[in-house]
């Protein structure tokens, strides 16, 4: 999202990451901004029942965590790198100062936690009154966007990933998938599902 160059002049820090390590947890006081340049991360919560609810998962060149930085709130949720990565880390005030001098990408932020709170909006009520299908359907939408494309758009997504980020279990969503597939709501060719 940003450019590289500008993290590096900024004073962003390019940080390696273990599989599976903690980058920042649930409740910790939002300092700097994060941002990929490779690998992979997830942002979950756990429920009382040992559960992850996953808020959301981030790949090369994305962003995250940066509502608790405009906010002025700690992190609600928990950000766990899933392999090896390399995250630019950029402390607030030098964030802040770059949205300052670069509007541009200022801009590009407020687009980016808009759609991410559109997101969570439906999510939430998703999760709150519909079935199974339903919910399915709602998150593969919004993974493929707005767009008024005729084409089939792959889902980059594993049924174990579909079941972290709608609250069901695997197998919920694998019977939900084929049901979805008999009525023609979405395609499954080579195992992956398209819509």
């Amino acid at each position: 999202m940003i450019p590289e160059d500008l993290l590096h002049t900024h004073g962003g820090l390019l940080k390696s990451y273990s599989k599976d390590q903690t980058i920042f947890n649930e409740g910790d006081r939002a300092d700097f901004y994060f941002q990929i340049k490779i690998g992979h991360v997830k942002m979950f919560n756990m429920t009382e029942e040992g559960k992850e609810f996953v808020q959301g998962y981030f790949d090369n060149g994305d962003s995250f965590g940066e509502p608790p930085l405009f906010g002025a709130f700690k992190y609600p949720a928990t950000a766990l790198t899933l392999d090896f990565s390399e995250i630019f880390v950029l402390p607030k005030v030098s964030f802040f100062n770059l949205l300052k001098t670069h509007p541009d990408i200022h801009l590009k932020f407020t687009k980016l936690i808009c759609k991410r709170m559109v997101y969570k909006a439906k999510m939430a009520r998703e999760v709150s009154i519909y079935p199974p299908e339903h919910r399915i359907l709602t998150l593969l939408h919004h993974l493929k966007g707005s767009t008024e494309s005729d084409n089939s758009f792959e889902v980059p997504l594993t049924r174990q990933q579909i079941s972290e980020l709608t609250g069901l279990r695997v197998e919920t969503v694998i019977r939900a998938i084929k049901k979805l597939e008999k009525s023609e709501a979405l395609a499954i060719i080579d195992r992956k599902v398209f819509i």
